[in-house]
């Protein structure tokens, strides 16, 4: 059988399988999962054009890791087959442990990351292809002796980042959110083992960087993709409160395991229950579903969550620099049960309130590292023609509902 396939990218155009054990992987079920996960959750609700999937990301950050590696192979950098074949299917596999609406919940439904479920079925998959994961396994926890490697699936300039910006700008038409992904690429080297961009790119970096920076504030953190996805939060912490106090009603087979126990990493790892199977057996359809069938709930707090996501009758928010006066919450806490006074409603799902940040560039940790022409090496930070000022920025937010006080 042929497994050099072609896929037709509509941000890249065709993407061609490298190696046979891409194509196994990706027929596997635990992959093909990805197809029923979205890439940017309900932000669909603010650009209905974001109804893309993991399964497209991890395809086009595996793409432009066989581009970074060619690249690297042609400036002399020592890449061999093995190596470039356990690199490329650690970028495949990267975010494979990702659950339904991917961060929005995850840790809602487990307390575990999307990274440690990776690696978790990157370990089950290795087993079931007979240890040919092994180097993927070493480079993906950063254990294998050519750092630059693990810098390509997770660092400041990695093949996830390059490939979410650039598909996420796509699909939602925030042209801000372009970058020069080809010329970064171009200008990607390697010095004493560790990846590097050589110094005609740095203004291609400054521009990836405020993209990203552009596209975390208009897009990932919008705020009424921010409310959506917080009134999704409350509406599955409410269903497993009643679902612990005994109403079990309206959730498919697949969630109520994970709502009848409280699963960590230990649980993944004694695989008493094979959670891991169970896990991948979650999508973004069985929490859609849960919120279908709750719409006519007897609780009017979850009813009223349901009915709002699945009509998008949003939560208003509002958002600031500063944290919002305990006073002020009480008065909308009490304005919103002046609203709802015939119903019974749990105000602590209603009115709710939090904070997101963002760094334009941290200089803590690893930095991006420019290559001088003169072959000496820099911090970002310590480039004079940069003009990112790292700087992290909070904005705090308050959601409850749309009410007019005046109807009553």
């Amino acid at each position: 059988m042929n497994k050099k396939k072609i896929f037709n990218d509509p941000v890249y155009g065709f993407i061609a399988i490298p190696y046979e054990i891409i194509f196994d992987l990706i027929e596997h079920p635990y992959f093909q999962r990805l197809r029923r996960i979205k890439q940017l959750g309900l932000t669909h609700y603010v650009y209905p054009g974001a109804l893309h999937t993991r399964f497209h990301h991890a395809l086009g950050a595996m793409h432009l890791m066989t581009q970074a590696i060619e690249v690297l192979r042609s400036k002399g950098v020592d890449i061999t087959r093995e190596e470039a074949e356990g690199a490329t299917i650690a970028i495949l596999l990267h975010d494979i442990g990702h659950g339904p609406f991917s961060h929005a919940l995850e840790h809602t439904i487990i307390d575990v990351t999307h990274e440690e479920l990776s690696l978790l079925f990157l370990k089950r998959l290795n087993i079931l292809f007979e240890g040919k994961l092994d180097l993927a396994i070493d480079i993906f926890q950063n254990n294998y002796g050519k750092r630059f490697l693990y810098q390509l699936i997770s660092g400041q300039l990695d093949m996830d980042r390059m490939d979410y910006l650039n598909r996420d700008s796509f699909f939602t038409g925030v042209s801000e959110g372009v970058i020069g992904y080809h010329r970064i690429i171009k200008m990607l080297n390697v010095y004493n083992g560790e990846l590097v961009v050589e110094e005609k790119g740095l203004f291609s970096i400054e521009k990836f960087l405020v993209s990203r920076r552009l596209m975390y504030w208009q897009v990932y953190l919008h705020k009424t993709v921010l409310s959506a996805e917080q009134m999704l939060i409350k509406m599955l912490l409410r269903l497993k409160e009643l679902f612990d106090n005994g109403q079990r009603s309206g959730i498919h087979d697949t969630l109520s395991h994970f709502f009848k126990n409280k699963f960590d990493k230990t649980s993944f790892l004694d695989n008493e229950f094979d959670v891991l199977n169970l896990f991948a057996k979650l999508d973004d359809y069985d929490v859609f579903t849960a919120i279908k069938n709750n719409i006519e709930n007897s609780d009017f707090t979850l009813s009223y969550l349901s009915k709002g996501l699945l009509n998008r009758k949003l939560f208003k928010i509002e958002m600031q620099n500063e944290p919002f006066s305990e006073k002020y919450k009480r008065r909308i806490e009490e304005n919103v049960r002046r609203y709802f006074a015939k119903e019974k409603v749990e105000i602590e799902y209603l009115v709710f309130d939090g904070v997101e940040s963002i760094s334009n560039y941290s200089t803590k940790g690893e930095e991006i590292k420019i290559l001088l022409k003169g072959g000496k090496v820099l911090p970002m930070s310590s480039c004079a023609d940069h003009g990112i000022i790292p700087r992290r920025i909070e904005k705090h937010y308050l959601c409850y509902p749309k009410i007019n006080l005046s109807e009553k």
